[in-house]
């Protein structure tokens, strides 16, 4: 355990961060499983809207820095393929 005032507040800082930073890549993990099971399934509107909201998570993940720039463009862009095969298979 720390001593210094400083560094108790570090902590107390990185614990909060921390259980922040857990709760936002459970929802951003959990928004690419349901966007992936709505491929898998092919139900156009559901997802067209899960794929809508996964993007919208990976891209918040990124900016806050909880996932890297290039590995959310790479799950958007696997996301949004699958999509659009799926989609042009249906018609």
């Amino acid at each position: 355990m720390p001593n210094k005032a400083s560094s108790i507040k570090r902590v107390r800082q990185n614990e909060r961060r921390r259980l922040h930073n857990r709760s936002a890549r459970g929802e951003m993990r959990t928004s690419v499983k349901k966007a992936e099971t709505a491929i898998v399934e092919g139900k156009v509107e559901e997802m067209t809207s899960a794929v809508r909201d996964a993007q919208s998570k990976l891209s918040r993940a990124a900016k806050t820095g909880l996932i890297k720039k290039n590995a959310m463009r790479r799950k958007q862009s696997r996301l949004m393929k699958a999509a659009a095969k799926k989609k042009a298979g249906q018609s």
